[in-house]
């Protein structure tokens, strides 16, 4: 006799905060309401405008993946988005943060979450 059991585990955020995000960096401009969601291993960054999506991405200490699974190093996303220089895990920490704010001046980088 076999017994074979299987379930779909939904997987819920420890913590879900709403949000008024501010993201300015030389390659992307976003003032509007957000979604922050906690995970266990990776953090689920939601931006909308006027009730759409814009921006959809879960943010892994090594890797940044959008909404259609498609991944990339965190290094690439910096490299992108941000600033080369920053470490691969940058975005990961700054929003663990219980305080969100980061300027840096000098890159003409501001990102906020209040």
């Amino acid at each position: 006799m076999i017994i074979l059991l299987t379930s779909c585990a939904n997987i819920q955020p420890h913590k879900s905060i709403s949000s008024t995000i501010i993201i300015k960096t030389p390659t992307l401009k976003f003032y509007d309401t957000g979604f922050i969601s906690y995970y266990d291993d990776y953090i689920h960054l939601q931006l909308l405008s006027v009730g759409n999506t814009l921006f959809d991405i879960s943010i892994y200490k090594e890797k940044i993946c959008e909404s259609t699974f498609k991944c990339i190093p965190s290094s690439q996303f910096n490299q992108k988005y941000l600033d080369i220089s920053y470490k691969d895990d940058f975005l990961y920490n700054l929003l663990q943060k219980k305080r969100i704010y980061f300027k840096d001046i000098k890159k003409k980088i501001l990102i906020k979450v209040k």
